[in-house]
Order: structure tokens, then C-alpha cells, then sequence
């Protein structure tokens, strides 16, 4: 059984930074790429970021490129979101996704 749990999120100020986590079990987690997807308040899903299984190859939307970062950390099955310089349109909960899992998510506030 898929299991994702995200963490890290929070209320932070204009310009402020976040490290979200998902701790994935489950599944062989080397194996696959994995993603982080958001959802703002009445909107639909938007695509974050991306890191590839094999080569670890990373790809965002214009929207986050520059100021967020994805990684992972195979021997311990978690995957990572560094965000930098946050702006108020990056509130949303966060979700990891493998495999059209998700998790529970977790709610990232920015305003002054």
C-alpha cells in the first residue's frame, strides 16, 4: 500500500523560506519519479516540480522556477521541497504524488 506523509509547511512572510518532506513507503521508491502538486483555495491542481528515479533530473513550471528546489533521498525515502523567496500566490497545501497517490498534504500560508 501506497503511503505518503508530506510535512513542513507553515505561515511564513513574503521572502521567507520552506522545507517540505514526504516520507514515502510502500512502493520501491528509487524506482519511480516523483512529484510535488498544490492546490490553492478554489483552484484546480498545478503541477510544482518533478524529479526524475534514475538520474535524479529536475523540472519545474516557470511559476516556481529559480526559487524552489526538489530532491530526494533514496536510501531514506523521502523526497524534498526547498522554497525560497516565497510569494503570497505560493499559498496552497502541498501534496507529494507517485503513481496518482497522494498524501494528506500540508498547508503553506505566505503573507505579511
Amino acid at each position: 500500500q501506497v503511503l505518503l506523509v508530506e510535512s513542513g509547511g507553515g505561515s511564513v512572510q513574503p521572502g521567507g523560506s520552506l522545507r517540505l518532506s514526504c516520507v514515502a513507503s510502500g512502493f520501491t521508491f528509487d524506482r519511480y519519479a516523483m512529484n510535488w502538486v498544490r492546490q490553492a483555495p478554489g483552484k484546480g491542481l498545478e503541477w510544482v516540480s518533478t524529479i526524475d528515479s534514475l538520474d535524479s533530473k529536475t523540472t519545474y513550471p516557470d511559476s516556481v522556477k529559480g526559487r524552489f528546489t526538489i530532491s530526494r533521498d533514496n536510501a531514506k525515502n523521502i523526497l524534498y521541497l526547498q522554497m525560497n523567496n516565497l510569494k503570497p500566490e505560493d499559498a496552497a497545501v502541498y501534496y507529494c504524488d507517485v503513481l496518482q497517490y497522494w498524501g494528506q498534504g500540508t498547508q503553506v500560508a505566505v503573507s505579511a
